[in-house]
């Protein structure tokens, strides 16, 4: 944990992998993160494989650097706990339905009633304005929606699910920018920005069309897409006896490789000396690296490209990351936690900040764990708490 956010608090009224991936961001970043769960819990708790009843691996990677207090927003006395809390935050976050939660009186208005500095984020499946809104949103939902799975149907001919949960984390890094850039316009003017939204459709549609918008980016809306992204010949390598993902990018690198792959003569082909022509037959290109590599092992290929200084990668499965010498340098799984935990591997926060020391971090909350703790911290009588308590 780095102390940058210290002495700010969120309350995280979210569930599942996008606002919990966020908020676990923001306090690997030092905030104090309360974790409202509701009686049940966060529906990744229960999701194999657990180490105890309620600690899974998914709500463990998404959960750390966090509190939970367990609360029925649904009785007078979850409610009544939920109105103490908010005067004592910075930060509500939530992934529900806008709708259910102004049914509960913790809508934007309400809340900030309560507490007019509280910086209010709603993460939603479809912006607010559009003939979406309201619709349910997960993560397969918006990857077909926004366009992410259909863009393996340009390459392959049928649309496919990243094997990955790639909206939901997308768009929880989106919220983690939407409440720093928040917090500072709160610092430098007193006054909050109003309702935050992040919306997951919008959040993939801008991942997404970032480079496929393409052609369309000059009004010729039928050339949207951008064709080397979606190449047939654009993805790992097949050699002799494995995989290899590998790309010569610039001209001084395919100069160097041309000899390797048998092709010396189209260095000196009119449409490879031109920046626009070249960047127009990439296909002829990959076709000589879906040729070339079959002929050598992947351990003679990774010796070319090292030695010609091209950017290049064995393909890695899962397992293999976990005994990845680089990250085993850096200690990337390495746990950090304050207390003891079931956790013997951890995803440590990617970011770095040199002059900055770490701290520990506190380990994924077991449901409810701090519930008297925190609502008494923030003024709630014994009764009140008692009032709060799920039997």
């Amino acid at each position: 944990m780095f102390p940058i956010l210290k002495g700010i608090r969120v309350l995280d009224l979210t569930a599942v992998i996008l606002g919990p991936f966020g908020a676990q961001i923001l306090g690997d970043l030092g905030a104090d993160v309360i974790k409202v769960e509701s009686p049940d819990g966060d529906n990744m708790r229960p999701i194999a494989p657990l180490a105890a009843p309620g600690l899974s691996a998914l709500f463990a990677n998404n959960n750390r650097n966090k509190r939970s207090v367990r609360l029925d927003l649904k009785t007078p006395g979850g409610r009544r706990a939920l109105e103490k809390l908010i005067p004592t935050a910075d930060v509500l976050i939530h992934n529900m339905r806008q709708e259910a939660l102004d049914k509960l009186g913790f809508g934007y208005t309400a809340a900030c009633a309560l507490n007019s500095k509280l910086i209010y984020c709603a993460a939603v499946g479809f912006g607010r304005d559009g003939p979406y809104a309201g619709q349910p949103a997960y993560d397969d939902v918006i990857q077909a929606a926004s366009g992410f799975a259909g863009l393996f149907a340009l390459r392959d001919g049928t649309p496919q699910y990243a094997p990955s949960i790639v909206a939901d984390k997308v768009t929880g890094l989106h919220l983690v920018y939407a409440v720093l850039a928040a917090l500072l316009h709160r610092e430098r003017t007193g006054s909050t920005p109003g309702y935050v939204e992040i919306p997951m459709f919008e959040a993939m549609v801008a991942f997404n069309m970032n480079e496929h918008l393409s052609g369309a980016t000059w009004g010729d809306a039928e050339s949207a897409g951008y064709q080397r992204a979606v190449a047939r010949g654009r993805r790992p390598y097949q050699t002799k006896d494995g995989w290899l993902g590998v790309l010569p990018y610039t001209p001084a690198h395919w100069l160097r490789v041309l000899p390797e792959f048998g092709h010396p003569e189209v260095a000196d082909a009119a449409w490879f000396k031109d920046p626009t022509q070249r960047s127009l037959n990439f296909e002829k290109l990959y076709d000589m690296l879906v040729e070339a590599l079959p002929t050598r092992t992947t351990a003679a290929w990774v010796e070319v490209f090292k030695r010609h200084d091209i950017p290049h990668a064995v393909v890695a499965l899962p397992n293999d990351l976990l005994i990845d010498p680089h990250l085993r340098a850096v200690d990337f799984f390495k746990p950090n936690f304050a207390a003891e935990t079931p956790v013997v591997r951890t995803l440590r926060q990617p970011v770095g900040f040199a002059d900055l020391a770490i701290t520990p971090d506190l380990p994924p909350p077991l449901l409810g764990a701090d519930t008297d703790a925190v609502l008494r911290a923030a003024g709630c009588s014994e009764a009140e708490i008692a009032a709060a308590r799920i039997e």
